[in-house]
């Protein structure tokens, strides 16, 4: 009896053990149910409970088959086969990029020496292919060359009084002068005195980054489409397309010819950053890649802030749509910061940088997602009415926070802008010389028919409409998944309960939905709606048209969801897109190499011819007869390359974003208007000029460009021609200078002296002692 009872206690104990064993899996299934409703949504009437939790024993058998199946030797194989596979693709598609880039260069350094006989030449006619006013750079580069030490070159420059007449300047902020400071300073340390000429130094390095541009916008072509060969097709249509891509063939020293490289590889890590599938090794990478480039970047060209400010608008709409993760916005804000900060202090406090767009747009999202913390939860019509109070909030905010700190800054560069965008968008006409001068410029017209037709006739621009098209519709779909997605505190960044893959699918066709894609999206519409406005602004849009184009047509998974819009039924939709993505990229490569490469070949082998005997023969006189102390005046590409050419001060620079330097071209400028001898004579002392040089072409210049003639716009400025009805009618009691002066006679010659001329040029001597004639 004892035994039984004693066997009865234990049994009962064992139930009792086995009943809150099974309360307690049971509790464990209903509450594991619960974390993946509330996550992934209600699962449904129909959905099989046992696929989330298969019990114990499952639980604890799974594990060993899966180690079974990881040690099993067909699975090492075939994950063996898969990173030989990756690491063959990749070091075949880094050595395309890398042999694009380093041919480009080659092209370039080609092309450079065809079309100047640039080893044959002397270095003054060297000095002069330095056009559209990029000589004044090259310049200081030669300055710091000769300088005793780079120390005292760069105390000479921060206090530079040997250029600009009666100013001292500060020459490394005002004219950007890092990348000649640097390139000197490399010429220095690497010992390429004994090597290479200066000159040729200069134009590599320059030539270098060009290659460094091609390159970055090949990598960006790479990781959206996942191929190399839309990165090759990229750079193919860049060369295609370059008299619309870059300016190195005209102008090399120019700033954006320094600063744009560095923009394309900080677009580029900026890709990177963005794309769901980069690992975290991959991230950390393209971030300080995106840093450093940023901040170079900001460093080197002027503009750059407002370039950035249209890139911080493409980023701050993924934000608003809730198109990218919150912690890669908070990165890439403090990027932007960190890199102002540290310009702002390099460049000795330069004062555009506090009152720049980009930091105003940084300021104003960052307060207004402050006072908004909910603004991404809610139903479709409260997250659009918070948007629109978003985007209320940023603007105002924004402009108030721009206009404050001009205030306190006292900028007076901001009335002088508002004054162009009026005349450029016909809000209001103006009589302002440097306005109307600004106006004339090519960068500011808008494009012209020729420039669409070149990019139809190489094929891109077709393309490139049909791609945005997709990717657009695609990335609209996607935001409206988005806003029609309630916000979830446990998981806020889903689609209908459904968190966004972070692997791509091709068999998903939903191109839009990739970050970096829509950021490209947002980038080309904005940068291309600004280039339809001002034409300079192409050389920002044609490169990445040609690399947006490029990866369309060579990602499947554009053709892949165009097949889904158009539900294919007859061909499997993920063959016949993987088919296309090759076949149409490899057509195309064939007609461009077909149509173009002739063209190519030819450009190398011919030998075209620069000369300009008028000019090689004032600046030799200018340096064999002029005295030292000598001040010039002139139009500012003229000057630019008489500072070049001999070292003498001037009176102005060709740099087009100081508005007191254009006033000071305005004075010099009227020497080509209907002014008296006296008047001429007073502006020009009033600069301590001593030698004024008058070019022909100004004088009797013919454009097609009504009312952009320089002499047009003084005559207008000074009020010598009025438009009556569609009729001009021009009064002055004094004769155009430019030409009454060559008559030598009284009261020019009381002022002024000839003392030398050929068929170009004019120079005057600015007398000292006026002595009246009759």
């Amino acid at each position: 009896m004892d035994c039984l009872s004693h066997y009865r206690g234990n049994a009962r104990q064992n139930m009792a053990e086995v009943r809150c064993r099974k309360v307690e899996e049971e509790q464990q299934q209903q509450q594991q149910q619960h974390e993946n409703s509330d996550f992934n949504g209600d699962p449904g009437p129909d959905a099989d409970v046992n696929d989330g939790d298969m019990g114990p024993d499952a639980n604890e058998d799974e594990p060993k088959e899966v180690e079974m199946d990881n040690s099993s030797p067909v699975r090492q194989n075939s994950n063996k086969y898969i990173l030989l596979q990756r690491c063959v693709k990749l070091f075949f598609g880094c050595l395309a990029a890398v042999t694009c880039g380093m041919m480009y260069a080659v092209y370039l350094s080609t092309y450079h020496e065809r079309k100047f006989w640039f080893s044959s030449r002397q270095d003054l006619e060297r000095e002069l292919t330095f056009q559209e006013g990029s000589g004044i750079y090259y310049y200081y580069y030669k300055h710091m060359l000769q300088a005793p030490s780079f120390e005292r070159g760069v105390y000479e420059l921060l206090r530079d009084n040997r250029t600009v007449s009666s100013q001292t300047i500060n020459a490394v902020e005002q004219l950007s002068l890092y990348p000649e400071l640097v390139t000197s300073l490399l010429y220095r340390l690497t010992g390429s005195q004994d090597v290479i000429e200066p000159v040729y130094f200069y134009i590599g390095v320059v030539f270098g980054l060009q290659a460094v541009y091609v390159t970055a916008l090949f990598v960006s072509s790479w990781v959206m489409s996942g191929t190399w060969v839309a990165g090759m097709l990229a750079v193919a249509w860049y060369i295609i397309n370059r008299p619309d891509t870059t300016k190195v063939d005209s102008a090399i020293p120019l700033r954006d010819n320094w600063a744009l490289p560095y923009f394309s590889c900080q677009v580029a890590a900026l890709t990177g950053f963005l794309s769901h599938g980069a690992s975290a090794g991959t991230e950390m990478f393209c971030y300080l890649l995106m840093s450093v480039t940023t901040f170079t970047f900001l460093v080197v060209w002027e503009c750059s802030h407002y370039v950035l400010f249209v890139q911080g608008l493409a980023v701050f709409l993924l934000d608003c749509f809730d198109l990218v993760p919150s912690r890669k916005m908070a990165d890439i804000q403090k990027v932007y910061l960190t890199s102002l900060l540290g310009a702002y202090m390099l460049q000795h406090q330069r004062y555009d940088l506090l009152s720049s767009p980009l930091l105003s747009l940084l300021i104003a999202s960052l307060l207004a997602r402050y006072f908004q913390q909910n603004m991404k939860m809610g139903p479709l019509v409260a997250r659009l009415m918070k948007l629109l109070l978003h985007f209320y909030l940023v603007f105002t905010t924004g402009v108030t926070f721009n206009y404050v700190v001009k205030k306190l800054l006292l900028s007076s560069d901001s009335d002088f802008t508002v004054k162009f965008l009026e005349a450029k968008f016909g809000l209001n006409t103006t009589t302002d010389f440097v306005t109307n001068l600004l106006l004339c410029q090519e960068a500011f017209q808008t494009p012209s028919q020729d420039f669409f037709l070149r990019l139809t006739q190489a094929s891109v621009l077709p393309f490139y409409v049909l791609v945005l098209l997709v990717c657009l519709l695609s990335t609209l779909q996607a935001i409206y998944k988005r806003l029609r997605s309630e916000g979830n505190p446990v998981a806020s960044w889903a689609i209908n309960g459904e968190s966004i893959k972070t692997s791509k699918r091709l068999e998903d066709g939903h191109i839009g939905e990739q970050p970096e894609v829509i950021y490209h999206v947002f980038h080309t519409l904005l940068f291309g709606a600004l280039a339809m406005v001002f034409e300079g602004l192409k050389y920002l849009w044609t490169p990445y048209v040609c690399m947006f184009t490029a990866f369309g047509v060579c990602s499947p998974e554009l053709w892949m969801t165009v097949f889904k819009w158009l539900k294919l039924r007859s061909i499997h939709p993920v063959v016949l897109a993987l088919i296309l993505s090759t076949a149409v990229p490899t057509i195309i490569g064939f007609s461009l190499w077909r149509e173009y490469f002739p063209r190519v070949l030819s450009e190398l082998s011919e030998l075209q011819e620069f000369y300009d005997p008028d000019s090689v023969e004032l600046m030799n006189w200018i340096k064999t007869r002029v005295p030292a102390a000598a001040v010039f005046a002139g139009s500012p590409q003229l000057l630019a390359l008489v500072k070049l050419c001999s070292g003498w001060p001037v009176t102005s620079l060709p740099i087009y974003s100081d508005v007191e330097l254009l006033k000071r071209s305005e004075n010099a400028y009227q020497v080509y208007a209907m002014r008296s001898a006296e008047d001429v004579y007073k502006l020009l002392s009033a600069h301590k000029a001593t030698y004024v040089i008058v070019e022909e072409t100004l004088c009797h210049e013919m454009t097609p460009m009504k009312g952009c003639r320089i002499k047009d716009l003084l005559d207008y400025s000074n009020g010598h021609v009025v438009y009556d009805k569609g009729e001009m009618y021009t009064f002055s009691k004094h004769g155009r200078f430019c030409q009454e002066i060559k008559m030598n006679y009284s009261p020019y010659i009381n002022y002024f002296t000839r003392v030398f001329w050929n068929r170009s040029y004019h120079v005057y001597k600015v007398n000292s002692v006026i002595s009246f004639q009759y």
